[in-house]
């Protein structure tokens, strides 16, 4: 017998955070969610490092603004909003490591500890609230970025929640998670799709990434990323790919373009919200973008349901029926 649709409300939250200033955009953060109801939504999302902004050029800059869980900014602004929406509230962060967690980043180090601008003094990470504003769980990043490789220490695998219906088997990962692992190369055909794998593996039925993830450069005279939208499908391949199509190594992620906004086929489906950051930091630009997919396995196309602008700074409440 056929498992009943539900209803499914996901609010992602894209803002331009300005660097180093977290009581701002933490301000910032609470206008743009003043008009959420009680009970309106399921899930409010935040993208990654959401309220200290992100491109820290070293360990020195950033030390600062690393936050304890369950005690920093970031974990006291979910809590109180998850407690006065009554609904599931993540965010990304970066989180303090305990000292014994500390390690330098070469051998050549001084004694002077605080001048020493390539320490793993934190973890790109994340904070996951439930309705009650109680700790439901954290998580650190797998797969570093360049930008955080001066400062973070990876973590050891993605995280699943179980969660009551409806969002029921959540997964959860960082920007750079959508890409293999360091040093490995992927193609469209063979991947490898480690978190789309892991995905498979844990039945999940929301995947929710928090991006900050960078501007492609191209077209940039559309309101839209059409290339990192692309390549955020191309990357969950495993999530709607058909087994039986007929593949080849010259595919080009472009187009998949073609393949968003298709009708769904019945199959297993994943419910892939992504949710980026818009703006710059230090001559970085951000894509925004952030968008919610429907992949149906087995499908051979992937369902781009909604997606927001490059630079658009709001909220987007997304009702899916799952």
């Amino acid at each position: 017998m056929p498992v009943p649709k539900v209803n499914l409300r996901i609010a992602v939250v894209q803002f331009s955070p300005k660097i180093g200033q977290v009581q701002a955009n933490l301000l910032k953060a609470r206008d743009l969610c003043r008009k959420l109801q009680p009970r309106s939504v399921d899930l409010v999302c935040f993208p990654e490092m959401a309220f200290t902004g992100y491109v820290f050029p070293n360990s020195t800059s950033i030390l600062p603004h690393l936050e304890k869980p369950r005690t920093g900014p970031t974990s006291e602004f979910c809590s109180e909003l998850a407690k006065k929406l009554e609904c599931y509230v993540v965010a990304g962060y970066p989180e303090e490591l305990t000292e014994g967690e500390v390690t330098y980043l070469n051998s050549d180090h001084e004694d002077n500890h605080e001048n020493q601008p390539n320490r793993q003094v934190g973890a790109n990470s994340a904070v996951f609230y439930g309705p009650d504003g109680g700790w439901v769980g954290g998580y650190r990043k797998t797969n570093l970025f360049e930008t955080d490789m001066t400062w973070a220490k990876a973590g050891d695998g993605f995280v699943t929640f179980d969660l009551p219906s409806p969002l029921r088997t959540l997964s959860l990962g960082i920007c750079m998670d959508l890409n293999p692992h360091p040093p490995a190369l992927w193609t469209l055909v063979e991947g490898p799709y480690e978190i789309a794998d892991y995905c498979i593996c844990k039945k999940t039925n929301v995947l929710v990434l928090l991006n900050a993830w960078l501007d492609s450069g191209k077209e940039t005279d559309e309101e839209h990323d059409w290339s990192v939208l692309n390549y955020w499908a191309a990357r969950l391949r495993p999530l709607w790919n058909s087994e039986s199509e007929s593949d080849t190594d010259s595919a080009d992620v472009e187009n998949i373009a073609e393949d968003l906004a298709v009708s769904h086929v019945p199959g297993e489906e994943t419910i892939v919200v992504i949710c980026n950051r818009t703006g710059s930091e230090n001559e970085k630009t951000f894509a925004g973008s952030s968008a919610v997919f429907s992949m149906h396995k087995g499908s051979g196309r992937p369902k781009l349901l909604d997606m927001m602008s490059r630079t658009e700074e709001g909220i987007r409440v997304w009702n899916l029926l799952i």
